[in-house]
């Protein structure tokens, strides 16, 4: 089956089994789609990472769209209606793993390049795409690697759209102005294995967590700001014990996550949590027991500017209707290209099917997100000086 270009685009990279952080040569696609186009193309690859680089024209300032070519495990093949990597149409809908996050965003991205430089091949400043193989994984050599280098090398970007699907309901009802910040916390609570018959003999870590836990869950972490809503705190593994129904554990694995705004920081949540577990008798320290963070991502709110006129008039134009502006949701690679200086907003599909079984997007929206990111690129060009 043939359509438009970013219909055969789309399906071309859903057929390929790019399981982060595989990218199963999407990227060498695109790459020569886009060098055909006249852009320069550049591999920057780290560790088992795949990452693309493309840009066309020169000086500033720079518009860069940036997506990626991983997808999480499609998870059993049976419950789908249909192969996860074979793009298969149904009803109005393109269904296949990465269907909606974010290969047809990718492949808007692309099309509606080629259009704009096909069609201005001598505009002003420059546009760019920046892909990785490393957004549904660890995120350690991919973006975040990427904006190390550009800082090595001074690279500009003034303006960047990430592909995420952020609409709700319709293609643009919603669009992405900022992230919340997100910090693991990897707790192990040490006590002394025994037999439950002879507790005098043991250390429960279980029982010794337990005001620790209702403490932790009952703490008001912030009250949040005009950009974000109160930090969210949540236990998303908790587990002790050896299998066995006659014997105490000696240790007790917890894992917890933060997402905050600004009203918060990393350090004082960090220091708030350890005194919390101190105070209800977790102690922390050598032989102790063990708490190790990770701070993926902190939180930013893009400010309006350049970017964000463009984004909202394109959709008033393309999509009819007035966009929520949010910084909710998970995280996404936007927020290593914020700390850079750039303006960020983030503008894809409708996220409802992104992860399950049977991820699916309207075939209506991908024929109209090329267009979308096209009229993006055209009225930030011009509010910058130009084509």
């Amino acid at each position: 089956m043939s359509g438009s270009p970013v219909f055969d685009l789309t399906c071309d990279l859903i057929r390929r089994v790019s399981v982060t952080p595989e990218d199963a040569g999407c990227q060498s696609v695109i790459a020569e789609r886009l060098h055909r186009a006249g852009f320069s193309v550049e591999r920057l690859r780290y560790g088992e990472v795949d990452n693309l680089w493309a840009t066309h024209g020169s000086d500033g300032p720079v518009l860069v769209f940036l997506g990626h070519t991983d997808v999480v495990p499609s998870g059993p093949q049976e419950a789908w209606a249909s192969a996860p990597f074979e793009p298969v149409v149904r009803d109005g809908r393109l269904y296949g793993r990465g269907a909606a996050d974010m290969k047809s965003g990718v492949a808007a991205m692309v099309v509606a390049l080629e259009d704009f430089v096909r069609a201005n091949p001598k505009h002003s400043g420059t546009v760019a795409l920046l892909v990785t193989s490393d957004e549904e994984g660890a995120s350690i050599d991919g973006v975040r690697r990427v904006a190390e280098e550009f800082r090595r090398r001074g690279q500009r970007v003034d303006a960047c759209v990430v592909g995420e699907p952020s609409s709700k309901q319709r293609l643009g009802d919603l669009v992405r102005i900022g992230r919340r910040g997100s910090l693991t916390g990897r707790l192990t609570v040490r006590g002394v294995q025994g037999h439950v018959a002879y507790p005098e003999k043991a250390d429960n870590p279980i029982h010794a967590f337990a005001s620790a836990l209702d403490a932790l869950t009952a703490e008001r972490w912030d009250e949040g700001n005009d950009a974000f809503p109160p930090t969210s705190f949540q236990f998303s593994n908790l587990n002790a014990g050896t299998g066995a129904d006659n014997v105490i554990p000696g240790e007790l694995h917890a894992v917890f996550n933060f997402r905050f705004g600004t009203a918060s920081t990393a350090p004082a949540l960090r220091e708030r949590t350890e005194a919390i577990l101190q105070r209800n008798g977790v102690e922390l320290g050598d032989g102790a027991s063990r708490l190790d963070w990770w701070l993926s991502g902190e939180p930013f709110a893009t400010p309006a500017g350049p970017l964000r006129a463009a984004t909202l008039a394109a959709i008033r134009e393309r999509c009819g209707i007035e966009p929520e502006l949010s910084t909710g949701g998970g995280t996404s690679d936007g927020r290593f290209i914020a700390p850079l200086g750039a303006e960020v907003v983030e503008l894809g599909v409708c996220n409802a099917s992104i992860h399950k079984v049977d991820e699916h997007v309207a075939l209506e929206e991908l024929e109209r997100l090329p267009m979308l990111y096209g009229a993006v690129i055209e009225r930030f060009a011009r509010s910058s000086g130009g084509k």
